[in-house]
């Protein structure tokens, strides 16, 4: 079971990734982009915003010019890109497919959109598609998908769960928070 260090392997952490998409919004915005300006729209710090960016640099993903402006290189704007793709295909998949209150998508995708692999966000964005283009009997299940009320009704022939019911564990998770 070592898939759990998987996530020390991620390019790029949470916060970088949204320091690395605040540079990006910034400079579509006003044209440029400067540590203070970072600080301002991430809502922390001007020395937090700069040790942030240090690391970047570092990494080779941001860059600060003469004029003090901040600038993403190659790497950085790739990153930043696949990060925003990804988020916009789980926050669809949630709210689209899973029905999701909008807000709740945006929290979970946000919360996982630097963790999930290129390969994941695909084959959610290939079933989002299948599934909204779907013939009459796909939509008919989906359909009823979405009007269900309980996620399971017969605990004893659950081919999903198998030995041990993985709602119920969620209804009691749930129930004692």
């Amino acid at each position: 079971m070592d898939t759990w260090k998987a996530f020390e392997n991620n390019e790029i952490t949470h916060s970088g990734a949204h320091y690395l998409m605040a540079i990006t919004d910034l400079i579509e915005d006003q044209g440029c982009a400067r540590v203070s300006d970072v600080a301002r729209v991430l809502d922390v710090t001007r020395g937090s915003a700069s040790l942030a960016l240090k690391a970047l640099r570092e990494k080779n993903l941001v860059k600060q010019c003469a004029n003090r402006s901040l600038k993403l290189t190659d790497e950085g704007s790739r990153i930043a890109q696949e990060v925003l793709t990804r988020r916009r295909v789980v926050e669809m998949f949630f709210r689209e497919l899973l029905r999701i209150d909008s807000d709740q998508a945006a929290v979970d995708a946000c919360k996982i959109e630097h963790l999930i692999s290129t390969e994941s966000g695909a084959r959610m964005l290939a079933l989002i598609r299948y599934l909204t283009d779907a013939d009459d009997d796909t939509q008919r299940m989906l359909r009823r998908f979405w009007a269900t009320e309980s996620i399971c009704t017969d605990q004893s022939r659950c081919a999903v769960c198998e030995a041990e019911c993985i709602a119920h564990a969620w209804k009691n998770t749930s129930s004692s928070e």
